[in-house]
């Protein structure tokens, strides 16, 4: 590991993450905050070592690896999110894997990227996120989670709104919040599938658009 910090600390490279919240959630939902893990207000918690505070697990996950790197001697290396997201449906079993928590989580996300947040531990440097998955991944094997991760389904209709086209600076709370201001995800999903397919490619490069540019660097 430390080799490899060594080459991206030298070619001023990023070390990429993927971070899921949503599997700390899932392993343990009597101790982990579900408001806390969807960017939603919370009471937050604060570092024992670093005494900084932090209102969602996102934001802890890319600061525990900044902070893991700093003890082996890697200050400057900048952390991105390769991946993140939240599964629109799963198993009996898996425990918040639900339409309204994906739609809420990557709503929250995007209105967070688009104030151009850093975190807590490098709050001037602007966190970069990448989000997964554009569409779900029907002949996955595993868990059903796995399979819907996806802002659309195989056939290119939309699997919930996730607010691309008209993202509002309001977080989505609440599941009355979320219905007014997002709208009604499954009924969404049921005109979605009855679109012309010219539309759905229109949602398409939307989300391209927005999911590559708008997560694009920016400088301290």
């Amino acid at each position: 590991m430390s080799q490899l910090l060594q080459f991206l600390q030298t070619t001023k490279a990023p070390f990429w993450i993927n971070a899921y919240p949503y599997f700390a959630y899932k392993g343990d939902p009597n101790r982990v905050s579900l408001d806390y893990v969807l960017f939603n207000p919370n009471q937050g918690m604060v570092d024992p070592f670093t005494k900084l505070r932090y209102d969602n697990m996102l934001y802890a996950q890319v600061d525990a690896a900044i902070y893991a790197m700093a003890r082996l001697g890697f200050n400057g290396i900048e952390v991105k999110v390769s991946e993140t997201g939240w599964p629109s449906n799963g198993d009996e079993n898996e425990i918040g894997a639900t339409l309204q928590n994906a739609a809420i989580y990557n709503r929250n996300l995007l209105r967070r990227q688009l104030q151009n947040e850093g975190t807590p531990l490098r709050p001037k440097l602007r966190l970069e996120v990448y989000v997964f998955a554009l569409f779900n991944e029907n002949m996955k094997p595993g868990p059903s989670s796995e399979r819907n991760y996806g802002l659309f389904h195989p056939d290119g209709t939309m699997a919930y709104n996730v607010g691309l086209s008209s993202v509002s600076t309001t977080s989505a709370t609440t599941p009355s919040t979320t219905t007014s201001s997002v709208s009604d995800f499954s009924s969404s999903a049921t005109k979605a599938a009855t679109m012309e397919y010219h539309q759905s490619w229109v949602y398409w490069m939307l989300v391209c658009v927005l999911s590559f540019q708008v997560y694009m660097r920016r400088p301290f």
